[in-house]
């Protein structure tokens, strides 16, 4: 299985090298393309006012938009979205806030690339469905536009190849807006890893663990169609929301600068919570009470780093309980166990075998951006993660900074949906996960403070 793989990435591969060669380095648009493995850089380029086209405006992405038009320094440019009305309802905050009337782009699911093609953007962002993600940040960048992606940026390792070698041939950021990378308590837990609280990291746990019964039903007509979210739980057995564990996990453990993913196993419970909810919500004769539904109920997964780190993840979005994220850190001289309570071991520190609260260690090590911010981010959702996940978008863009999460992040951290589906098909056999860097994780330097 994964000789195959490999052996087929490197056919594709040397095709895509043989490509730039005869291209002399340059892309079709014309972007001079950068060395593999290395993320584009603006540096020197400021952009007082970020020109924006906005794909996808339902729930989440009227919540984004919202948040954006809130910053001065950027202009609500298009909008799109196959619903018209959605689109609308845009239109008009943007014009109850002072601001011109974007264009609309409302003349189906792939209007998104007349947007990108017509419109004179400096990013394109994207909150659809999870199969669109790709496209429309590939389409974006070979428009010439940067691209920005809600959680996952991919659903399959083809498409994380895609982004990756698309980002590198136009020279164009794409970034996957992970938003739990911005959380007080792990960004002081970041400050506390540089500067050498923990010692030596050994070992993390995170994951997904959100009760989403309700919400894979909600809204659903007696006997209608399934949600498109719930049809991803009907025919995919794996972890197919990787990415609010193991993006924090990943800074913690300098993956992609430094280290690396290795390869994994993954498991899966019995698929039975959604069965038992849809039958007590709807009958035991509803459509959904008798679906059969492929994502097991619990999904846990191991993951090795080149260099001997080991992570626990899992999933879970079908049982009983509250939300969590299950993150712990552990080092050789402390441990971190976060959200929804976080609290901190430090060896000779913390009195033996028991738990401070993080609360105490903000003084110390409270990120310059939670400094600076946490007051202005109050109310705008899951804690004030979402005012700083926009906020450091379009800081990349108006003062030339490199952003935290790269499209190698995008890629890495996407990718881990097929391999764990990979895993479990194959009675949770080895996986290795794709080196979207080819190799450059090696020199790669670590991210540094993130600033205000």
């Amino acid at each position: 299985m994964n000789s195959d793989y490999d052996r087929r990435d490197f056919l594709r591969l040397g095709a895509t090298v043989g490509a730039g060669l005869a291209l002399g380095g340059i892309g079709a648009s014309g972007c001079a393309v950068r060395p593999r493995g290395i993320p584009p850089k603006i540096s020197n380029v400021s952009i007082d006012s970020v020109r924006i086209g906005f794909v996808g405006v339902g729930g989440r992405g009227t919540h984004l938009c919202k948040l954006l038009l809130g910053i001065q320094e950027v202009q609500m440019v298009a909008v799109c979205d196959i619903v018209e009305e959605k689109v609308t309802r845009i239109q008009e905050l943007a014009e109850a806030d002072g601001r011109p009337r974007p264009t609309g782009y409302t003349r189906g699911e792939k209007d998104y690339e007349r947007l990108c093609n017509e419109e004179d953007l400096d990013l394109v962002i994207t909150a659809t469905p999870w199969d669109l993600h790709t496209p429309i940040c590939v389409s974006a960048m070979k428009a010439g536009k940067h691209a920005a992606t809600e959680v996952p940026a991919a659903v399959t390792f083809d498409e994380c190849w895609q982004l990756v070698e698309t980002s590198e041939k136009m020279n164009r950021h794409c970034i996957m807006l992970e938003n739990t990378c911005y959380s007080r308590w792990m960004m002081a837990v970041y400050k506390m890893i540089r500067e050498g609280v923990f010692g030596e990291i050994l070992h993390g746990e995170c994951g997904y663990k959100h009760d989403l019964r309700g919400y894979k039903f909600a809204n659903q007509r007696m006997h209608g169609p399934a949600y498109w979210r719930t049809v991803h739980t009907i025919n995919r057995n794996g972890d197919i929301y990787p990415t609010h564990g193991i993006g924090p996990m990943s800074i913690c453990m300098d993956i992609n600068r430094g280290d690396q993913f290795d390869f994994l196993v993954s498991l899966s419970s019995n698929s039975r919570s959604l069965n038992l909810y849809a039958e007590k919500a709807f009958g035991p004769d509803h459509s959904f009470a008798r679906q059969k539904y492929a994502l097991g109920d619990v999904i846990s997964t191991l993951i090795q780093t080149k260099s001997g780190k080991t992570i626990l993840l899992q999933h879970d979005t079908h049982t009983p309980r509250p939300y969590s994220r299950g993150d712990v850190v552990q080092g050789t001289n402390a441990i971190f166990r976060g959200y929804p309570s976080t609290k901190i071991h430090i060896d000779g520190r913390t009195s033996a075998h028991e738990w401070e609260s993080m609360d105490q260690y903000y003084e110390e090590y409270e990120s310059d951006l939670w400094k600076s911010l946490g007051k202005k981010s109050e109310g705008s959702g899951h804690s004030g993660i979402d005012y700083m996940t926009v906020y450091r978008l379009i800081q990349v863009f108006r003062k030339g900074v490199a952003p935290e999460m790269n499209v190698y992040d995008a890629a890495a951290w996407s990718a881990i949906s097929e391999a764990t589906e990979r895993s479990i098909a194959h009675r949770s056999s080895p996986v290795n996960l794709p080196d979207f860097t080819r190799g450059a994780w090696k020199t790669n330097p670590p991210i540094g403070a993130i600033q205000a």
